[in-house]
């Protein structure tokens, strides 16, 4: 089984305490040490937002903005790092090939963002339709998709499944209005319907939450489901 997880920046460091880390690290250890080939793709959150909204009253333009976050990202893979063991590969990697290629080893891929204009929920899904995932998590700080932003709508409604385009037309809506918060980018949705991959979106502040859906698939999210699949994957067949 092959599996890519994509963790906020805001889900795995809301500080720069080190126990939330090491408890993703431990799940991750967890479910490669049974066999499952995992690239982790983890994002910037807060302290990105810091660096990009000091460097914009700088003046800077949207590619340095952009290119500022990446290696937030890279610097958060980085410190993911440090708190796994040995069969991570010793870097993050830059670029699908080389997240890839790490995967191919029996290594686990981790890497941050990897291009101006392109999220890690874009790098995420990118990265599970190159190496060919059988599974995509979203690791977020809201428990699923919405049918609107529920911070700012009280009739928001949770689906508990979706499909593709279904998701893409729901993060369009959301996208749409200025300040709204999708728990992935438009960008994400689109490459997930294109590579009809299954994935769940689930609140990852709990790391156990992770674990639990990529052995099992139960969780308190999110299912899209790819179209077509009419059967539950084989790999949580009991």
């Amino acid at each position: 089984m092959k599996v890519v997880v994509s963790i906020g920046g805001s889900v795995l460091a809301p500080s720069l305490g080190s126990e939330r880390v090491k408890a993703h690290a431990t799940v991750v250890e967890s479910l490669a040490s049974e066999g499952i080939d995992l690239g982790i793709v983890v994002g910037g959150g807060g302290v990105a937002r810091e660096y990009i909204n000091a460097a914009r009253d700088h003046g800077a333009n949207e590619i340095q903005l952009d290119q500022l976050g990446i290696d937030v990202t890279r610097l958060n893979a980085r410190l993911l790092l440090t708190a796994l063991g040995e069969k991570a590969a010793p870097s993050p990697a830059l670029t699908y090939e080389a997240a890839g290629e790490a995967l191919r080893r029996g290594d686990i891929a981790v890497m941050g963002g990897v291009t101006p204009g392109q999220t890690t929920d874009a790098v995420s899904a990118a990265l599970a339709e190159y190496v060919n995932a059988d599974l995509l998590v979203y690791a977020t700080s809201v428990n699923g998709v919405y049918s609107a932003d529920p911070r700012t709508d009280e009739d928001a409604t949770r689906f508990d499944e979706m499909k593709a385009d279904e998701l893409v037309d729901v993060i369009a809506n959301i996208e749409m209005n200025a300040g709204s918060s999708a728990p992935v980018d438009l960008l994400a949705a689109k490459l997930i319907e294109r590579s009809s991959m299954r994935a769940i979106v689930l609140d990852g502040t709990d790391p156990e939450r992770i674990g639990t859906a990529v052995r099992t698939g139960e969780h308190d999210g999110t299912d899209i489901i790819p179209e077509g699949a009419k059967d539950e994957p084989t790999f949580w067949v009991p």
